[in-house]
């Protein structure tokens, strides 16, 4: 087993949780564990999904940690230790994405510069595609990028068009903060969030804790806006010309059993890309591929580990 299960339920010695501020004064919870080493591999800038905290990855944390790298990790704006967005606490909400990348833009701006490279940016399912469509963007430049099980299609049961629609109506229609369904990760889904997520009971059981621990940081259902905006990034991102001249190294890990994310979508983003490896999974795994059982875990971080050897040398 890579790293230790004596990391998932308490923060490691030598880390900061501090606030970073954005332009409009929003304070944004971050996450910084600098490397022990005086002359340390680099930094890693990881970026959770929709409703993750960074402390679901602690132990992913200590893996890299232990091979001499530092690590930095944000809240989005609207969830976790970063505030809310809608009147409920539950909902994760959000009036434009491209909030999330003014955010992530200045962010990088100002911490970039002041630690050690390489840096590499890594993000999960939300976090993979705005990391993504910040290349894109040219709001960030890091020396290479991890996608996993990166959310660039939703899974939706009336298709992209037809759910996107649907969700632009219910804007219309009502508050567009309200929630979009009650509980679960998905609306009408036959499988329990466990199993949506992980078959790891255990690591499942971890995110509950931390909310226990600290129900501040619990989150629930998107808001219809959320979801209207999740299904409008996603197939600007698709569609946009500067994916075949995006020249970042790039790794990206495709659960294809996955129930949250569109797999085909991905590996079509992925066939785009000029310097991509992708990797994927069958149905041993679910959505959170870093937080899978050990087999699969250990096969995901491998890959990141050479990838990382390979692309991105000391």
């Amino acid at each position: 087993m890579l790293a230790s299960a004596d990391f998932r339920r308490h923060l490691p010695d030598g880390a900061i949780v501090d606030h970073w501020t954005a332009a409009d004064g929003w304070p944004l919870r971050r996450f910084d564990w600098p490397a022990d080493s005086e002359t340390p591999r680099g930094t890693l800038f990881f970026q959770g999904g929709r409703g993750d905290i960074f402390e679901k990855y602690l132990e992913l944390f200590a893996h890299w940690h232990q091979q001499g790298w530092s690590i930095i990790s944000l809240d989005w704006r609207g969830q976790g230790g970063s505030g809310r967005l809608s009147p409920d606490p539950r909902v994760g909400h959000i009036r434009r994405f491209a909030t999330f990348i003014d955010d992530y833009r200045a962010f990088w701006a100002s911490q970039a510069p002041e630690v050690p490279g390489p840096r590499v940016l890594m993000g999960h399912s939300m976090g993979g595609h705005l990391v993504l469509r910040a290349m894109v963007e040219a709001a960030v430049r890091p020396d290479a990028a991890v996608l996993i099980a990166p959310m660039l299609g939703l899974e939706s049961p009336l298709g992209a068009r037809g759910g996107r629609w649907f969700a632009r109506a219910m804007v219309w229609l009502g508050n567009p903060a309200r929630a979009a369904w009650k509980t679960n990760e998905r609306p009408i889904s036959p499988s329990p969030r466990q199993v949506l997520l992980t078959h790891d009971v255990d690591r499942y059981a971890d995110e509950l804790w931390w909310r226990d621990q600290k129900p501040e940081l619990a989150g629930g259902p998107p808001s219809w806006q959320w979801l209207a905006e999740a299904f409008a990034s996603t197939a600007a991102v698709r569609a946009d010309p500067r994916l075949a001249t995006l020249d970042v190294p790039t790794l990206m890990l495709v659960a294809d059993a996955d129930k949250l994310v569109d797999p085909v979508a991905a590996r079509a983003v992925a066939a785009r890309l000029p310097d991509c490896t992708l990797v994927g999974f069958g149905g041993e795994s679910a959505h959170e591929i870093l937080r899978e059982v050990d087999p699969i875990r250990d096969r995901a971080i491998g890959a990141i580990d050479t990838f990382l050897d390979e692309r991105v040398p000391a």
